[in-house]
């Protein structure tokens, strides 16, 4: 059985990894326990963040936080909502689609670079995370970016841990930058659309003046039809005008309906969370980054080979698709769909035994992969973090 170890401090976690590099044990770094993704990871001692809590910074004013990797996201959203202001990403709940019940944290976000719909709009977690504090596989902390944009030393350094999954350093603080919470947001809704004239009527939307802030398509469901949905925020006066400029643009693509702020929120926190793909929990789930036009290309073969259950966000460009919880989870095909337009694609749900018999993560080349090699043996030479997760 594995054992866990809940350090409360830097200094602690400092001691642990160092222990841990000298004697050669791995360690399986958790935080929340929401993002059981890549391979499972063999090790007896998991080190978890989740006692390494609380916000250590925020300046509503400069738009700016930096809190302890453990520290819960929803607490980091309850103070931010006091000011209006909120996390540009809009960070996905893995735990509709993994039933799991952990809790998720500002360190997992930032380690998965969980991004959701409005990344079209503001970028992905790496594109508003300024400062790191984190603990390499030697035992060391090291500390890399600022409190302001303008400071820029170790940037790159910064964006290099965000997705790395706890294999190069075990995170300890993480900062950002913020933005304002819009005062309103409405969603445009089409019904009925093909996957090809949804990502027809996104990219046309997106390629407006009138700032789309996200872009969806969702699969027929319940009787229901296909529905495309596209969301504008900010200034209520702004979004009515936007909509009705929007309206002329989309009129090839039929009438849409309008739905109001609330019920928008909700909409978007389902598309968000993938609560479209209501597939038994032991059936794979995959993540697919591809060219939005793309998309539908991917997705229609997918629906023909695997009976996939299809959602497109990002107007196209990110793929969520089910798969057979038997045999490869469909892995030979997404991985063929997939090498036939270029892209991405990951394992995001499936049983420890798929996990560990596929590549979780999109293979990379020969040139990329040495790289990769170097820059874990630079932070983690032990290689005890996380090991084989990637």
């Amino acid at each position: 059985m594995t054992s866990i170890l809940l350090p409360e401090s830097e200094t602690e976690i400092e001691a642990i990894v160092h222990e841990a590099a000298q004697s050669h044990s791995p360690l399986a770094i958790h935080g929340g326990g929401t993002r059981p993704i890549g391979k499972p990871v063999h090790a007896d001692r998991a080190l978890s963040t989740k006692l390494l809590t609380g916000i250590t910074l925020y300046e509503p004013s400069e738009l700016v936080l930096s809190a302890r990797a453990g520290t819960p996201l929803a607490e980091i959203q309850q103070t931010l909502a006091v000011n209006r202001q909120r996390l540009p990403f809009e960070p996905i709940d893995y735990r509709h689609l993994l039933g799991n019940h952990g809790i998720p944290t500002i360190g997992g976000v930032t380690a998965s670079n969980s991004s959701g719909p409005r990344r079209i709009h503001s970028g992905a977690a790496r594109d508003s995370l300024i400062g790191v504090r984190a603990t390499t596989g030697r035992g060391e902390t090291i500390k890399s970016g600022g409190r302001v944009m303008k400071n820029v030393t170790g940037y790159d350094f910064v964006k290099l841990l965000v997705g790395s999954w706890g294999t190069l350093a075990v995170l300890t603080e993480v900062t950002y930058k913020l933005l304002p919470e819009a005062e309103t947001e409405l969603t445009l809704l089409l019904t009925g659309l093909s996957a090809e004239r949804a990502v027809e009527a996104m990219t046309t939307a997106l390629g407006t003046p009138f700032e789309v802030t996200g872009a969806a398509h969702l699969p027929a469901t319940d009787g229901m039809p296909t529905r495309t949905a596209l969301r504008l925020e900010g200034f209520d006066a702004s979004v009515r005008y936007r909509i009705d400029r929007l309206d002329t643009v989309l009129q090839p693509f039929g009438a849409f309906e309008t739905i109001a702020a609330e019920a928008s929120r909700v909409l978007w926190a389902s598309i968000r969370d993938v609560e479209a793909l209501e597939t038994p929990h032991d059936a794979a789930i995959w993540r697919i980054s591809v060219r939005p036009t793309d998309g539908p290309r991917v997705g229609e073969s997918l629906k023909a080979q695997l009976g996939s259950r299809v959602l497109y966000d990002w107007a196209g460009g990110l793929v969520w698709a089910s798969g057979p919880a038997e045999g490869d989870g469909g892995a030979a095909i997404v991985r063929s769909a997939v090498a036939s337009v270029g892209g991405h694609a990951m394992l995001v749900r499936g049983s420890p035994e798929l996990r560990a018999s596929v590549p979780v993560f999109e293979p990379e080349s020969p040139g990329v992969a040495a790289m990769s090699r170097l820059i874990k043996a630079t932070f983690d030479p032990a290689g005890i973090l996380n090991p084989g997760r990637m």
